[in-house]
């Protein structure tokens, strides 16, 4: 799997183990199948927007903190994975 699979499978780990929740309370607060969550956190499954919309809300932070690498986690003393998103803005659309 690419890079941004994996380093958004060990966000979820560490914001996971940061609530000090198993896979299976994540799963469950998440409406998610437990073994689905660890595919996730081993970068051997490829999370929807739906699944990352429903992990960002049981770990209380937005889509994109979650997709930048959890930066609330960072702020309670965890290393988070290093991909970021583009603070870039887009052009805006021809219309």
């Amino acid at each position: 799997m690419s890079a941004i699979v994996h380093d958004f499978g060990a966000t979820v780990r560490r914001l996971r183990e940061a609530h000090a929740w198993s896979q299976e309370r994540l799963a469950e607060h998440a409406g998610l199948n437990r073994t689905y969550v660890g595919e996730i956190e081993r970068g051997t499954a490829i999370a929807s927007i739906v699944t990352v919309e429903k992990l960002a809300l049981a770990f209380g932070v937005g889509i994109a903190e979650l997709l930048a690498g959890g930066a609330a986690g960072s702020a309670n003393g965890i290393a988070l994975p290093s991909t970021q998103l583009s603070s870039r803005a887009l052009p805006p659309i021809a219309g």
